[in-house]
């Protein structure tokens, strides 16, 4: 059976047989992880390795974990500093901010491998416009070229710890106040305006060898009326067309209040790989993941299931007690727990 459009979530720290038995509908693919589903680092590792183990080819296991307010899984795991940490040392230091950030990524990757996640879904590429809530300090910086150095570097140290890279959300949620998860984001710039800003960090990446990419769910009027996530506009013409991106596409959750306009859930899957998408999330609401599987028929193109089979995760150490025997891995520890502290007391790179 191949991996089908659909990723949902699953109930707690261990499958339930309610979860079993979605998981092996052949519409699913993936599973995103949350805190709700952590315990400890053993306790994550048997959950992964049950999910892996329920289809062939295995199912996708991905998590949002990009460091800050956005960590899913804290008690047994390295506290992740947020990116704008990174970006304030960039201004007085640019070059120790980029190893910096190559370090960040080697560790959150190396450890989610450890425990079986194949992916996180990072890095941030908005730019922080001072005015969204719900991006704030996940971005790097307010400057788009220092946001791709940054980006670049973390994927890097992802890659070397095993993992492929997602950059989100989109072409931009950093500009609009409004937060998708609870609205419908509406972004009044005009074409021009996002791509020499904004696009930026996404355009540079995907030249760096970005795996995938989240849209946002915000509506960009002075380019299309649908929300980024739902637009063949900005998905098929811009990013596959303009920026010449041949990764694989993530919605974000349809479950937000910014993935409304699409209509119901079956609507809004379809909506989404009509558009581009290669694969569809859908969180913590069970009865729209039912109603999705039970009414709901997508025929996956080649493609879109060459793109998956690009996020499974390279092989990882067994566990985090032998991550934590390899010396690199323990001064990479060393440096990233320096992040956030004044430049006169961070370690040379």
């Amino acid at each position: 059976m191949s991996l089908g459009p659909v990723m949902l979530d699953v109930l707690g720290t261990r499958l339930t047989a309610e979860d079993e038995a979605r998981l092996r509908h052949p519409l699913v693919g993936g599973v995103i992880l949350f805190a709700r589903n952590y315990e400890s680092p053993s306790q994550l590792a048997e959950l992964t390795a049950a999910i892996h183990a329920l289809r062939t080819p295995p199912l996708l296991v991905a998590v949002d974990h990009e460091g800050g307010r956005v960590q899913r899984f804290r008690e047994g795991f390295t506290k992740i500093p947020a990116m704008r940490e990174i970006g304030k040392i960039w201004d007085a230091h640019p070059h120790r901010a980029r190893h910096l950030a190559q370090q960040a990524g080697y560790v959150l990757a190396a450890e989610l491998r450890a425990c079986g996640v194949d992916f996180s879904f990072t890095p941030v590429l908005d730019v922080d416009h001072g005015q969204s809530s719900v991006i704030g300090d996940r971005a790097f910086h307010s400057d788009p070229q220092a946001i791709a150095e940054l980006a670049h570097s973390l994927l890097l140290g992802l890659r070397q710890g095993g993992m492929p890279t997602v950059g989100k959300h989109f072409p931009g949620h950093g500009f609009v106040a409004a937060d998708s998860h609870l609205d419908i984001p509406v972004d009044e710039r005009e074409f021009v305006d996002i791509e020499m800003c904004d696009l930026v960090p996404f355009r540079q990446m995907v030249n760096y060898g970005l795996t995938a990419v989240m849209p946002a769910h915000v509506i960009y009027p002075r380019v299309d009326s649908r929300p980024a996530g739902f637009s063949p506009v900005w998905l098929k013409n811009i990013l596959r067309g303009q920026l010449g991106f041949e990764g694989c596409i993530f919605s974000d959750d349809l479950s937000m209040e910014g993935a409304t306009v699409a209509g119901g859930i079956v609507q809004r899957a379809e909506a989404a790989l009509n558009a581009g998408c290669d694969m569809a999330l859908v969180c913590n609401k069970p009865e729209s993941a039912d109603e999705l599987l039970r009414g709901w028929h997508w025929e996956m193109p080649a493609a879109s299931r060459a793109r998956l089979a690009q996020m499974r995760g390279k092989p990882h150490p067994e566990s985090l007690a032998r991550l934590h025997e390899q010396n690199q891995f323990l001064k990479a520890l060393d440096e990233v727990a320096a992040i956030g502290m004044s430049n006169a007391e961070l370690p040379l790179a």
